[in-house]
Formats: C-alpha cells, structure tokens, sequence
C-alpha cells in the first residue's frame, strides 16, 4: 500500500477563532489627544476594549503641593483647556471653605455667570467637532462663529482667552469694564438667535441620527457604576446635576430657570440632545445673571488678603458642576501657605472609563462615534 501524504493549509489570519489587536492612538484623528484604545476584534467586531491613558501626564496634583494658594489657579484651569474659568472656581471654592470666607455678594453673581458663558464655550466646541467626527464638516464653522463672540467678552473681561485667571480666593481679580454687561447681553442674544443653525443641520440630518442613535448605548447602572456624571450620565436617565441638587455659588437662586436636561435611551444621539439642549439653557442661566447684576448696587468683588495666604491646618472637599461632570477638589492642609495635599477629580477621568462597558459588541465604524459622543477632554485624564 502507497503511503500518503496529508497536506495541512492554513487560512492564517482569517480563522473566525483569531482575535486581533488594534491599538488606536495614542496619536489618532479620533481620539481628541493623545489617548490610546486597546481594541481586541473578533473580524469587525470589538470584543475588549481598554483606554490606556498617561501619555499627557504633566503630574498638576504634584505641582499643587510646591505652589501656594495664589498659584496653584494657573494650573487647575489647564487640565480641562476648554473649562479653564470652571476649574478655577473649584480650586478657590475649596480654599474659602477652608478659611470659612464669604465672598460679595457681586462676585458670587459674577462667577455664576461667567460659569455658564464658559459652559457655553465649552459645548460649542463639542457641538461642532462631533459632526465633523463623523464626516460633517459645515458644523463646526458655525461653532466656532458662536464661540468667538463670547470669546470676545469674556476675553475682555479677564485678558484670557483659554486660561483666564480671573477667580481669587476671595473672588475675582477686579471689577468688570465699563459697558461690558451690555455688550455681553448682545453677544449672548446673538449666540441664541443662530444656535437654530446647528439644531437643524445636525439634528435634522438623516445621516448623523442614523449614525448615533441606537448606537453606543449606556445603561443608568453603568453610570453608577463608573462614576459618570455630566451630560452623558443625564443621557442615560441619571437625574443629578449639583447645581440644583447641591447649589453653589448663586445657582439656589436660579432655580426657576435652571433645567437639568435628561434623555432615557443612553445613546450617542441621546448625548449630543443633552449637550445641545444644555447649551440653550446656559444662555438662558447668562441672561439671569444679567438681569441680576443689573439690581446690585455697586460693590467690591473681591476681599482683601493677607500678603502671604494660608490656610488652617484640615481639611475638606469642594464639587463643583463642570461643563464635563463632576469636578471634586479634596483640600489637606497643615496651615502652610501650600496645599499639602489637593486631590482632583476629574470627570472625563471617570466618563473615559466607560469605554469599556460601551465597546465590547460594536463595529469598529461605530467605535468613532462613540468615542466622541463621550464629550472629554485629555488634559482632564491625564492630570
């Protein structure tokens, strides 16, 4: 009998049971920064997911504890570049918690306004760039035509025109220039009079809606879970939002015209809505503020302080609602003129980490509108 001779042919990397590794990043159109995705795929399919973050690390927490209390606002207000004023208010908040400060009653209105114009600057930038994520490009100019009339007052008010520098402890740097409540009311009348614009090139567009809805959907257990916060965990049906449930600033007096945008599908057109709809509120939070300021007589805003600052020896935690999520600020103390210890809390820290509850079953197409639909920003992972 002729022996035979059997031939094994392989079918190499197309066998259903091979799984490959795709790393996206850490340099990546889609990933807003040098953020890397860990991607296990099954053909087209995500299987794992895994954000691998660091790759920005500057170590601003470190930083904190050789700065003293007048310093340390430069570097909170760069780990979230397009939520700069919003950082520094939370940094200032812990410290006059610490030294049991009041703030005038001009300054308190004042930060809550200038809080939502940043708001404001901060969605925009995202209302346009998640478009053009996802092939459309026409969006972000209109964004960007928004953003720079706002850009304008607040640019004039602080002399910045990402990172500010205007919060103190105490209150703000000085007093507003002479005019610029009225030219701030026409700026955010105007924002509001084109932000239709966006609401029907994007929402009204079949091929973004069928893009995103559906697609990238986050459970309210998931939100829990992770710690999301922010309009992605309002998206999901998560009701929370800290300036109604725990006012700062003047937001307890805001409450007729604050409105906590929720949505219950999770998705990633869900998301976009909340952001959306936020901003429409925002302008209309700027305008109460306006009015507002309007009745106050003139006054300080700001208190005087000692020429070397320090605060008692303890500590405590300040949270503030970013245009992101939640920002905390654990403050320790040992009555020096630096922080001993200024823990930060971040919300695209937490938000990022959903990716991978968020990934795993999805197209590889799909995992860009995901990512962006997430609305964070790098500095505020790496921080």
């Amino acid at each position: 009998m002729t022996p035979t001779t059997e031939t094994m042919v392989g079918i190499g990397g197309a066998a259903e049971s091979t799984d490959m590794v795709l790393n996206i990043g850490p340099q990546h159109p889609s990933t807003h920064g040098v953020l890397r995705l860990k991607l296990v795929l099954d053909g087209e399919r995500i299987v794992r997911a895994e954000p691998v973050i660091g790759y920005m690390h500057r170590g601003a927490e470190k930083l904190f504890e050789a700065r003293d209390y007048r310093q340390i606002i430069v570097l909170a207000n760069r780990h979230d570049w397009l939520s700069a004023f919003s950082n520094e208010l939370g940094v200032v908040l812990a410290v006059e918690r610490m030294l049991g400060m009041e703030v005038p009653e001009r300054a308190v209105w004042l930060r809550t306004l200038l809080a939502e114009l940043n708001r404001v600057l901060n969605h925009l930038m995202f209302l346009g760039s998640y478009p053009l994520e996802l092939g459309g490009i026409t969006p972000i100019f209109y964004a960007f035509t928004e953003r720079e009339k706002l850009q304008h007052v607040m640019e004039e008010v602080s002399g910045g025109r990402m990172h500010y520098m205007f919060n103190r402890v105490g209150g703000l740097k000085e007093d507003l220039p002479a005019g610029w409540t009225g030219r701030a009311r026409a700026a955010v009348a105007e924002v509001r009079s084109h932000m239709d614009r966006i609401d029907d090139l994007v929402l009204g567009n079949e091929i973004f809606r069928g893009r995103t809805r559906g697609v990238g959907a986050l459970s309210p257990e998931a939100v829990h879970a992770y710690g999301v916060s922010g309009p992605i965990g309002r998206a999901s049906g998560v009701d929370f939002d800290l300036r109604r449930d725990e006012p700062y600033l003047a937001y307890g007096e805001l409450g007729d015209v604050l409105k906590v945008v929720t949505r219950e599908e999770g998705d990633c057109l869900a998301r976009f809505e909340c952001l959306l709809e936020q901003t429409h509120n925002s302008l209309d939070l700027a305008d109460a503020c306006l009015d507002r300021l309007a009745e106050l007589p003139p006054g300080p805003v700001n208190q005087r302080l000692p020429k070397v600052l320090k605060a008692p020896e303890g500590h405590t935690y300040a949270w503030t609602e970013n245009p992101l999520g939640i920002n905390g600020y654990y403050l320790v103390s040992k009555g020096e003129k630096t922080p001993y210890r200024l823990k930060l809390r971040s919300a695209s820290y937490n938000n990022i980490q959903a990716l991978t509850e968020l990934l795993p079953g999805t197209l590889v197409a799909d995992m860009v509108a995901i990512l962006g639909s997430m609305f964070f920003v790098v500095g505020d992972i790496d921080k």
